[in-house]
């Protein structure tokens, strides 16, 4: 299904050189990553693929007898079908970036230093003419739960803070409430917790270590018993079908990290309003590829670093979300 979001190029004869900044290549799960998915998307497409993982990203000083900037150690791929041997080792050096045409970032949370260490870097490079999806700026400055407070008109009742006695007047005042991190890896530590439970106090003074750690408290949505959607935009666009993430029995957490199933279904009008708004202005600050969360009727995050569902999207609707990304992508690079 392509509708309108791209065109195939018929007899392309220029292909790009696409670099991906991943975490280590060992920890990608070739079955739904989707980092696999936009690298074998790049190749079908006819595009030189290569990999730089995020430990050997560098910066150097020009001097004389060395470029200088930003390089690292760049691994040329062949992608391969097969989910357990998923892509052969064309080459391996170490280089600067500068020669890629575009480099899409596919690092897993959590922010942590690292993520940022790795923005800044690539920051250099943006700075020295290389395109990078999404913009190392907008990858620091749109936190995946607190980015949300910007639209406040599309989320739950939501409190963000370290404060104990604030958290445990907003369980009060709410009643039956999620308890999570303000960023997290897959599988991120998500408590509901009931205004009687008898562990409320100790969750919260474990989530924000005694008060040292902000965390996010949310009104408890039964909507996610239908779903945590999650709806992919694209170059500013709205993929039609979302991925209702639903969380096993006795689970709070949808994710499919958490053993959720993903059952693809397309985009309810409330869905669309919220998609349709934010659309285009995180494509403006430089977000080409964005995961928005969404249960029930409300926003829950912003996800910008390296969304999920594509994998799962394709297999049951259809839609081609990384072959839609690379179009995307084809298309600032001059090639449409």
């Amino acid at each position: 299904m392509q509708l309108n979001f791209d065109k195939e190029i018929a007899g392309r004869s220029v292909s790009l050189k696409l670099g991906f900044v991943t975490d280590p290549l060992g920890s990608r799960r070739a079955y739904n990553d989707p980092a696999v998915a936009l690298m074998r998307a790049a190749q079908s497409h006819g595009h030189e693929v290569f990999a730089i993982q995020t430990p050997s990203l560098s910066w150097r000083r020009p001097e004389p007898g060395h470029a200088g900037g930003v390089f690292g150690e760049v691994l040329q791929m062949h992608l391969r079908p097969d989910d357990h041997d998923w892509y052969r080792e064309v080459a391996r050096e170490w280089r600067p970036l500068r020669f890629l045409d575009a480099v899409l970032v596919c690092i897993d949370p959590p922010a942590d230093a690292e993520f940022f260490t790795a923005t800044w870097l690539l920051e250099r490079a943006e700075a020295d003419g290389l395109r990078v999806f999404n913009r190392p700026r907008a990858l620091r400055e749109h936190s995946e739960k607190i980015a949300t407070a910007e639209f406040a008109q599309f989320t739950p009742t939501t409190l963000i803070t370290r404060h104990l006695r604030q958290l445990r007047e907003f369980i009060d005042s709410e009643r039956d409430v999620i308890l999570k991190p303000v960023d997290g890896g897959e599988k991120v530590r998500v408590f509901r917790v009931h205004r009687n439970d008898r562990n409320r106090n100790a969750i919260a003074e474990a989530l924000t270590d005694d008060g040292r750690r902000t965390i996010i408290a949310q009104r408890y949505l039964p909507e996610i018993d239908q779903g945590d959607k999650r709806i992919l935009l694209i170059a500013g666009k709205v993929v039609p079908w979302c991925l209702a993430r639903i969380p096993r029995a006795g689970e709070t957490r949808g994710s499919l990290a958490a053993g959720g199933t993903g059952v693809a279904q397309e985009l309810s009008p409330r869905d669309r309003e919220i998609a349709e708004t934010l659309a285009p202005q995180l494509l403006k600050r430089g977000l080409l590829l964005v995961g928005l969360d969404v249960i029930g009727d409300y926003l829950t995050g912003i996800n910008v670093s390296h969304p999920g569902g594509m994998v799962e999207l394709r297999q049951q609707s259809g839609f081609d979300a990384a072959g839609a990304t690379i179009s995307a992508i084809e298309r600032v690079c001059g090639l449409t």
